[in-house]
């Protein structure tokens, strides 16, 4: 552990060096200490390690997932009105299926199309918000791309456990299985994430009133954050047939949470929480690197071109008509999109729950993403000052200056 947080570190800041994004440095950090130096048979990590360090994973996760919940403030909503929310359901929804349906066509397994593509709805905030303040952009594009961003990746993980909990039913097909169970199921699975995400929220807004100390509150929530994403090893004790996805019951605890507990209370514990996740965070990047497999990734190149062109379509697609049916400016219509495209945590988090959902296809998932992460990060900012720009949104002085980090 000591050596994969001290890899991201160093990493993470040869990135900031070249102006990439931290997580760009953190994965390339895991692929020197993981498949670089295997292929010199130097094994710093060693292979049964791997399976030990997964539960740093599982943490990551929760907190990931969390932290995207205190998202969905009820006052947040009501202020913003429905034109981000309908752009933010469309856009994710035609990511998915665009990369789907082309996945298909060029005959890939039905299984291994609904998990990859489902992974396709994440987008990456921080590029985005980095461009924003670094241009000092202004107008309703930017107001409403702000919007879309915060509320993204809620949209991107609902829809990731409905298409995930499909490909499992498509999976457990057999000839004695009830047809209408199989429909139902994902559906019964959904619901139960919710409702433990919900019930958790619900304790830890009330501990807040019994443990008043600072130091006893962040204890209380990271038990709880620990214990809902342990959820589904639990729940498979009891009930073997039914998953639950820790991060539909993560982040409907953070929803709960955010919208019981005073501003004052929130706004402290989430300062904590940000002093308390980054060398988790590390670790996971890290991790989510080193696994890569090099064999893997030289046979990814059509299903990687065919998941980064129709995840940018799909999503262009799905803002202009989402600004469309919620009556947004031709000008949003437009230029949203584009502000869209880079991606990286949460859709490197998604892979990790991947795998576990078709084990068979877990590398060549990894691989797909990771250098999809790597793409959209390097072309995302750019593509998003550029249409920043043309909207208007950017002085041409400000445009003229160089991206920096």
């Amino acid at each position: 552990m000591a050596v994969i947080l001290i890899t991201g570190l160093l990493f993470g800041k040869l990135a900031k060096y070249f102006k990439l994004p931290n997580v760009t440095g953190y994965l390339l950090g895991g692929l020197i200490i993981g498949p670089v130096l295997g292929l010199a048979s130097v094994h710093i990590i060693p292979d049964t390690a791997y399976e030990e360090l997964h539960t740093i994973s599982q943490i990551a996760l929760g907190f990931i997932a969390f932290t995207i919940g205190t998202e969905f403030q009820l006052s947040y909503f009501k202020r913003v009105g429905k034109l981000p929310i309908v752009i933010a359901t469309l856009e994710s929804f035609f990511a998915i299926i665009v990369v789907f349906l082309t996945l298909i066509a060029f005959g890939n397994d039905l299984r291994f199309s609904l998990v990859l593509s489902a992974i396709a709805a994440a987008t990456a905030p921080a590029a985005t918000i980095m461009v924003i303040k670094q241009y000092k952009a202004k107008g309703e594009v930017t107001e409403n791309l702000l919007s879309v961003v915060a509320i993204d990746d809620a949209t991107a993980i609902v829809f990731f456990g409905i298409f995930v909990a499909i490909a499992k039913a498509v999976g457990n097909v057999s000839g004695d299985v009830n047809i209408s169970w199989m429909i139902i199921k994902p559906f019964v699975e959904i619901i139960l994430s919710l409702g433990i995400g919900a019930l958790a929220g619900l304790i830890i807004s009330y501990g807040f009133r019994w443990y008043t100390g600072r130091g006893n509150r962040l204890s209380l929530l990271i038990a709880f954050i620990f214990l809902v994403a342990a959820t589904p090893e639990l729940i498979k004790l009891a009930l073997p047939d039914f998953e639950v996805s820790t991060l539909l019951a993560c982040m409907m605890m953070g929803a709960v949470f955010t919208n019981l507990a005073k501003e004052d209370v929130l706004d402290t514990i989430m300062f904590l929480v940000d002093r308390v996740t980054p060398p988790i965070f590390i670790m996971f990047f890290v991790i989510s690197g080193a696994e890569l497999k090099f064999d893997v990734l030289l046979t990814v190149g059509g299903i990687g071109v065919i998941y980064i062109v129709g995840r940018v379509i799909g999503k262009l697609f799905g803002a202009s008509l989402g600004a469309k049916v919620a009556n947004g400016s031709p000008n949003v219509r437009k230029y949203l999109g584009w502000g869209l495209v880079p991606q990286a945590g949460v859709a490197i988090g998604l892979t990790i729950v991947a795998a576990n959902i078709v084990p068979e296809y877990s590398a060549k998932i990894s691989a797909v993403i990771l250098s999809a992460t790597f793409i959209y990060e390097l072309v995302g900012p750019l593509i998003t000052k550029t249409a920043l720009t043309k909207a208007g949104e950017i002085s041409p002085e400000l445009a003229n200056q160089k991206m920096s980090h």
